[in-house]
């Protein structure tokens, strides 16, 4: 979403299927990191008993999967990658050092029906309100620069709209943040909610 003359912003929306899987998985696997996000609702959230050294194995792998799913430029995998059965084209891995998370994820492939839903409710609410979207974001921009006297700076942003048990706005990436579902179809609060994070942007 480009402003028109002077700088330009880009701002990309979505209910990215991978994003919402990963976080599934994150939950179903006992996985707690980041620890400030809260879980996704309709999936259980399991608690599973491993000792210190695994916990720390599984949530590394866990970490490095989530940066390259979130933001895939940011952070390029660190080896070949391999699709793991039964999650389509959704979750590659690393194909060597990823054992723990690829035999701790296997049970659950289910999660990926659960993500694919998420991604189309977003679709069809999106497609109810062409337009909206964009406004909310240069309606946001262009309080920013009156704010402050002058033009946005460049730069981008990608919104990941996320069906999260907690009504919020967080960064999981360097260039992207979540936002509930709930607080992102509230234009007032979602409006109050987005002008901290242009106003750090632009």
């Amino acid at each position: 979403m480009p402003n028109t003359g002077g700088s330009e912003w880009v701002i990309r929306e979505d209910a990215n299927v991978g994003v919402i899987l990963a976080l599934g998985l994150r939950q179903l696997i006992g996985v707690r990191w980041p620890d400030e996000l809260p879980p996704l609702r309709g999936l259980p959230s399991h608690e599973i008993a491993r000792d210190e050294d695994e916990k720390a194995r599984l949530e590394r792998q866990w970490r490095e999967y989530w940066a390259m799913t979130v933001e895939p430029q940011a952070h390029p995998a660190s080896g070949p990658l391999g699709l793991v059965d039964g999650f389509e084209t959704y979750v590659a891995l690393p194909e060597s050092g990823f054992d723990e998370l690829r035999a701790a994820i296997a049970p659950h492939t289910s999660a990926v029906a659960f993500a694919r839903a998420a991604h189309e409710r977003h679709a069809g609410d999106a497609l109810g309100r062409t337009g909206v979207s964009y406004r909310a974001y240069a309606g946001a921009i262009a309080q920013h620069e009156r704010d402050v006297g002058r033009r946005a700076h460049a730069f981008e942003l990608n919104v990941q709209v996320l069906p999260l048990t907690q009504r919020g706005l967080w960064w999981i990436g360097a260039l992207t943040i979540a936002v509930t579902d709930g607080l992102r179809s509230d234009v007032a609060a979602f409006d109050a909610a987005i002008h901290p994070i242009i106003a750090e942007l632009a």
